[in-house]
């Protein structure tokens, strides 16, 4: 098996907004990415299990050649520094990805 972070540079979460958060794939190199993107290892389903979310709170998933990267977004569980949110920037929301073995 191999994980997710072995074949990208970057991972990582940040707001899309008070009400969205927005998670980036940046593959190594093309070749990992199509891969992954021919694949579909990146799909509805596994972002909702991951996050616990349904499939309607996937805002889009976007393969986006030019940078090798895959954009997620999706709605946010609790606005952004709203009563009992605990991470206010979005910047910790990465960590399931890194869970991702192929």
């Amino acid at each position: 098996m191999t994980k997710l972070s072995d074949v990208a540079n970057i991972i990582r979460s940040k707001n899309s907004g008070p009400y969205e958060l927005t998670l980036d794939i940046i593959f190594k190199t093309e070749e990992d990415f199509k891969m992954i993107c021919n694949k579909k290892i990146i799909n509805d389903e596994l972002i909702c299990n991951l996050y616990k979310i349904k499939k309607e709170d996937i805002i889009n998933i976007v393969n986006f050649e030019p940078a090798n990267a895959i954009k997620i977004t999706i709605k946010r569980p609790i606005i952004s520094g709203n009563l009992g949110e605990s991470d206010v920037y979005g910047a910790q929301q990465h960590a399931p990805l890194l869970t991702i073995e192929f």
